[in-house]
């Protein structure tokens, strides 16, 4: 019983809310930037063998897919500090450690720690919001390109109108007007169609939208485990039950 005790407390004092969002977190950021760099790399592929001639045409848009890829190294790595700090806070102000660990008392310094973490958490909940929708956008012009290759699969078993079903990658602010030549049309499209990259592309973006959104839920259940706790830890400041960060 001794030992069967000791396994139920210790139980007791695993913060699941966090644990959870530490995994949902991990795997969601893992899903982010892994396939949202590979994503962006077959992105400047794409263009450079089906959509411009000139590298002048979309050497911003280059630049740019570099800026984010660097970008993502950066997210990766705070993501997976973060996420441990977090989860290191979920195990010492659990309401189960607390019952512990109660020959400790809670300081001014472990709530203001604590209220930090809400704030920070909060903020990053706001900006990965901006993120998922962000990442929406590729999916959305991706998903308007598979469309028009199976209108063209349509429109080749039916003969009429092959050279009039076209992509335009300008419209969508991917390349200038000025590139040449940024609208494929027909024959040139099915190789597009048909090309292992644009599948893999446009799966990779789809993963990548799907990671954004599980880092969101999972910054989301963090914000509410710290606010429970620390809402938990100004109340039992008040009496006489003793606690600790």
């Amino acid at each position: 019983m001794g030992c069967s005790e000791c396994c139920v407390r210790c139980l007791r004092g695993v913060p699941y809310a966090s644990l959870i969002a530490t995994v949902l977190c991990f795997v969601g950021v893992a899903l982010f930037c892994g396939c949202g760099h590979e994503a962006l790399t077959g992105t400047e592929k794409l263009i450079e063998l089906y959509f411009s001639d000139d590298f002048m045409d979309y050497a911003i848009l280059a630049n740019v897919i570099q800026v984010f890829q660097y970008i993502i190294y950066g997210t990766a790595s705070f993501f997976f500090l973060y996420g441990v700090l977090l989860l290191a806070e979920g195990f010492y102000t659990t309401s189960a450690v607390r019952s512990l660990f109660g020959e400790f008392r809670t300081t001014m310094c472990g709530r203001c720690v604590s209220a930090t973490f809400i704030f920070l958490t909060y903020v990053l909940s706001v900006t990965w919001m901006g993120v998922f929708a962000f990442a929406a956008l590729p999916v959305y012009i991706y998903y308007t390109m598979w469309s028009t290759c199976q209108t063209l699969k349509y429109v080749t078993d039916g003969n009429t109108g092959f050279d009039d079903v076209c992509v335009d990658a300008r419209q969508y602010g991917v390349l200038p007007w000025s590139a040449n030549p940024g609208k494929i049309c027909g024959l040139n499209l099915t190789s597009v169609c048909n090309a292992s990259e644009f599948e893999l592309t446009y799966h990779l973006f789809i993963a990548t939208f799907a990671g954004a959104a599980a880092t969101v839920i999972a910054l989301l259940t963090y914000m509410m485990s710290s606010t429970y706790n620390y809402a938990v830890l100004k109340f039992m400041s008040r009496d006489d039950c003793c606690t600790k960060f």
